[in-house]
């Protein structure tokens, strides 16, 4: 999966990085390597299945895909 990540300097140092195909998928650091280390711990979050948010009922199917 190939995703784009947006890497802004913040104000008060450091960068910021967001992922505009994720929304609310944001985060920050340092310096441009610990922003990505740190978007891309946020994106395995973002993108990780909640148990309780999952369907369930008769008839429901359920798969996980791999991309």
């Amino acid at each position: 999966m190939k995703l784009t990540v947006i890497l802004e300097p913040s104000d008060e140092g450091g960068y910021t990085a967001y992922v505009p195909s994720l929304p609310g998928c944001v985060s920050e650091g340092e310096d441009i390597d610990d922003a990505l280390a740190n978007i891309q711990e946020a994106i395995e979050l973002y993108l990780e299945p909640v148990e309780h948010e999952v369907a369930s009922g008769e008839g429901v199917i359920v798969r996980e895909l791999v991309l």
